[in-house]
């Protein structure tokens, strides 16, 4: 039965993108409706995005107000484009989401924005007379929407609703002081350890999941690792709850394989295919010369399109930069984030300019051409709940080679489709860059790695699928509340 779904992120692909969360917001939409359901997503009414004509947001379709907290009442407005299929609501008021100038500043600290947002939201659905029959929420930003589902003002007229909520990246939470509780109008009594409060402060990830009807993630492995000390995050303990409610599961993340796609991506020097690899090594040549590297194909080119920081395991390649060039290998790195990082990676390519270079910018266009271009894509992460990187990469034929955590450990596998390590060191990584080095110079292992990836169907479809299994597991459960509630 088609299912009518609201889908809630504060990042959306192509309007907003700060990382995988608004890939998925920006395909899984997608995916659901070209199965017959009615997806609509609801976001953030930032500037840049409504003032954008190539958007189509024109037109207040809806204005209501909002109190976001005591004495203080927002007119909020509601916007409609409709974007590859879906719908898309733009939700906003005269402050927070205005201050956005792109996609870098869409985050803005402070709570006062995402209270406003999950309340507008619920009234935006009363205004446009359209009621889900499911509300998907993301990361802990949108995390108060299934919490005022069923507590406060709104909860009447949400009660027989289901919600879903996924976490993205157990490790950023949003945390607040106690008083975010009566400025939501919630009663005092629901501040407690199993409901609203961690360690003394309103915590808004936890929220969500503790008045979600079914809590994802957005790979099965990751599910299973926070589930203990070492990625829980401090809420281990809840997660092993939810798991033995039989409310926690795991679905690896797709990619939209119509945008990403070798064989017509606009990007690209030259396309190709699994079935036809000779545009392939145009876009190398094209990404060497563009890096300043000599185009001769003993020396792999290894990529990394990434945020800087330690968890993403820039400081394991830091590391081994001055050694890579032995193997013999080439770096390309892409990213913004940790100025330090920054800073050492701008002195290696002084240092190295042969064998390393860094470039300096959040740009989906070059991204586009580096997976094009490289031989092998690099993800040494700390933690990963799913990656997409891995999969562009393998759409794209680059090999990846990934340390094994989290949903790197569902996607990657040691000599099938890429390499893979365990132990988060240096030497585990230059390891790993050792073996897809020899693999490559061999010639036939690695060509065998690179199809096995290129062939691999990482699309929505399935695990669209498996979203709408999940969907109806909440709604059997919310039905099941209503049951006891009337029995």
């Amino acid at each position: 039965m088609p299912l009518q779904i609201l889908f809630a992120s504060v990042e959306v692909e192509p309007f907003a993108k700060v990382g995988g969360l608004a890939d998925v917001a920006g395909s899984l939409p997608k995916a659901l409706n070209a199965q017959g359901h009615d997806c609509r997503i609801f976001m953030p009414a930032y500037r840049f995005v409504e003032e954008d004509p190539k958007w189509g947001f024109q037109t207040t379709i809806a204005e209501f107000t909002v109190e976001v907290g005591p004495g203080l009442t927002k007119i909020a407005y509601v916007k409609e484009a409709l974007h590859d299929g879906v719908t898309v609501y733009l939700v906003g008021t005269d402050q927070w989401f205005t201050e956005a100038t792109d996609s870098t500043t869409v985050y803005l600290p402070g709570k006062e924005q995402y209270m406003f947002f999950a309340q507008a939201v619920l009234k935006a659905c009363g205004m446009l007379e359209w009621q889900p029959d499911v509300v998907h929420a993301n990361d802990w930003h949108a995390a108060l929407i299934p919490v005022l589902m069923r507590e406060g003002v709104h909860a009447p007229l949400w009660s027989e609703t289901a919600s879903i909520f996924t976490i993205h990246n157990l490790a950023y939470q949003g945390e607040f002081e106690p008083s975010t509780v009566p400025e939501l109008g919630l009663d005092w009594s629901l501040f407690n350890m199993d409901q609203l409060e961690t360690y003394g402060m309103f915590n808004f990830l936890k929220a969500g999941m503790v008045y979600a009807d079914q809590v994802n993630t957005v790979s099965k492995n990751y599910a299973k690792e926070i589930q203990t000390p070492e990625f829980g995050c401090q809420l281990e303990g809840l997660m092993v709850h939810l798991a033995n409610q039989n409310k926690l599961s795991g679905i690896v993340n797709g990619i939209d394989t119509e945008r990403w796609d070798p064989a017509t991506d606009p990007h690209l020097p030259a396309h190709y295919s699994a079935d036809d690899l000779r545009g392939k090594a145009k876009c190398r040549k094209a990404l060497a010369k563009l890096c300043g590297f000599p185009n001769d194909l003993d020396a792999p080119i290894v990529a990394a399109v990434t945020r800087l920081s330690n968890q993403k395991g820039m400081d394991l390649l830091l590391a081994i930069l001055d050694d890579v060039q032995d193997l013999p290998m080439r770096i390309v790195v892409q990213g913004l984030g940790d100025p330090w990082l920054a800073e050492q990676f701008r002195a290696a390519q002084k240092r190295r300019p042969e064998s390393f270079r860094f470039f300096e910018a959040f740009d989906a266009t070059l991204a586009q051409k580096v997976y094009g271009g490289a031989d092998m894509f690099l993800m040494p992460s700390a933690f990963e709940p799913c990656g997409l990187g891995q999969l562009f990469a393998m759409r794209y034929g680059t090999v990846p080679i990934v340390r094994s955590t989290g949903g790197l450990v569902d996607t990657v596998h040691e000599g099938v489709n890429g390499f893979a390590f365990k132990e988060s060191s240096p030497n585990a990584l230059f390891d790993a860059l050792k073996r897809a080095a020899e693999a490559y110079r061999e010639g036939d292992l690695y060509r065998r790695i690179q199809l096995a990836g290129m062939q691999e169907d990482n699309s929505w479809t399935k695990r669209a699928e498996s979203y709408v299994e999940l969907y109806e597991k909440a709604i059997l459960s919310r039905q099941r509340v209503g049951e006891k509630r009337t029995a």
